[in-house]
């Protein structure tokens, strides 16, 4: 059975919906942040490795938009980086994010050389690195034609079992690992039973940077306004992904090997610098989180039903022994983070975030914290930072960094 585009689309849009009703069904899903994409994508390419294995025909998707949703994502990516946001969070946000970009190039240097003692390629190794742990499932997927073409077969399947480990042990690592530099260092927080005065003071500091949304004609109703912000925001976006092909293209005649997305956001980050400073487009930034939202959650449930599961078979040893390497070098970098983000409650608070976030998502970043703040008080400079850096600036960095990787041991 052969499933054209919109049959596909609406087939993972299903699937999209069975991984959230996964998610109230079993709560626990939904403290560890697994995202209902994954959860809804993975039980597709289960159920069509079984048909498989019943030598029964397999569903064909059409992946045309694939890769134009992956881009899309990305783009939206773009948008959220701002030169103006990074000077308001202060040199706290440069500290954290200067020392999450060098984590995540450890990251890649330890899981390369523990691939080498398995006698696999080092590009095994970084692909378990920062690729899906500092990048999440939908960095590691985005890359994985890149690393199938230098020769990691199986990339897409590595790649989302990396990047599911990594988002359950960053749950589970990071909450620990901070308390134990709260007592250690005897930095107590408030002792306030609630952590709403700190999500609040995160959620309030983030929004007082952001900028209005586009100003629209006056005689235009509610419905307008939405409708008119939506359509402009779709084509900014698009612009951008068109100017983004120029990019990729000038950058893929030096030789050097890069995602598709990479040029389109750059050219996103561009439009928002001169927005920052003009206010010539008018971005809505909420509208563009949205769309961001949207074209993610699709592109990976599109991804994942098309895994070939089989192709893990062999490699759960040294993808174990990655892990692990992997979480005892996080857990000793909480160290320099506490030192270096002023050794004090929010320090140590900031350290659990960065274990969230450099194992797992910055949804898993903000879970760990949120449970430190219920029970030891509130640190709102903690949710301004680790924030900013997790969501906004350290795809950025790391997207560079696995392309030097790739065109280093290619």
């Amino acid at each position: 059975m052969k499933l054209d585009l919109i049959q596909t689309v609406a087939f993972a849009g299903i699937a999209l919906f069975l991984g959230y009703g996964l998610r109230r069904l079993f709560p626990l899903l939904a403290r560890l942040n697994m995202p209902a994409p994954v959860l809804g994508g993975l039980i597709v390419s289960v159920a069509i490795l079984i048909v498989r294995w019943q030598g029964l025909p397999a569903p064909e998707f059409d992946a045309t938009l694939q890769r134009p949703l992956m881009v899309a994502f990305f783009t939206s990516i773009g948008f959220a980086a701002s030169l103006k946001l990074l000077r308001i969070g202060g040199p706290q946000v440069a500290i954290f994010l200067a020392i999450g970009t060098v984590f995540a190039i450890l990251q890649n240097l330890l899981g390369a050389g523990v691939a080498v003692l398995f006698d696999q390629p080092p590009l095994f190794g970084v692909l378990a690195g920062s690729v899906t742990l500092t990048g999440g499932p939908a960095t590691g997927l985005a890359f994985a034609p890149l690393f199938e073409q230098a020769g990691i077969e199986g990339a897409a399947a590595i790649a989302i079992a990396v990047a599911m480990a990594g988002i359950v042990l960053g749950g589970l690592v990071g909450g620990p690992i901070a308390t134990h530099l709260i007592e250690r260092y005897r930095v107590p927080g408030p002792r306030q039973r609630t952590a709403d005065a700190g999500v609040a003071a995160g959620a309030d500091a983030v929004q007082a940077v952001e900028e209005a949304a586009a100003p629209s004609p006056d005689d235009l109703d509610d419905e307008s306004v939405e409708a008119y912000t939506a359509l402009k925001t779709v084509v900014i976006v698009l612009v951008a992904m068109w100017i983004g092909e120029w990019i990729s293209a000038l950058i893929g005649a030096t030789g050097l090997t890069l995602p598709s997305y990479i040029g389109a956001m750059v050219a996103a980050a561009a439009i928002r610098g001169i927005d920052d400073y003009t206010a010539l487009f008018g971005l809505s930034h909420r509208t563009i989180d949205t769309l961001g939202a949207i074209t993610l959650s699709l592109f990976l449930v599109m991804a994942l039903m098309t895994l070939d599961l089989t192709q893990l078979a062999g490699l759960a040893l040294p993808l174990l022994t990655i892990l692990a390497a992997q979480i005892v070098l996080v857990a000793l970098a909480c160290l320099p983070v506490f030192w270096l983000m002023g050794r004090d409650y929010d320090a140590a608070v900031m350290g659990g975030g960065f274990v969230g976030f450099m194992l797992g998502t910055t949804a898993n970043a903000m879970a760990v914290m949120r449970t430190l703040v219920e029970r030891f008080g509130p640190a709102p400079r903690a949710f301004l930072v680790a924030p900013l850096v997790g969501t906004f600036f350290i795809d950025f960095t790391n997207a560079l960094i696995i392309t030097v990787f790739l065109n280093l041991f290619t």
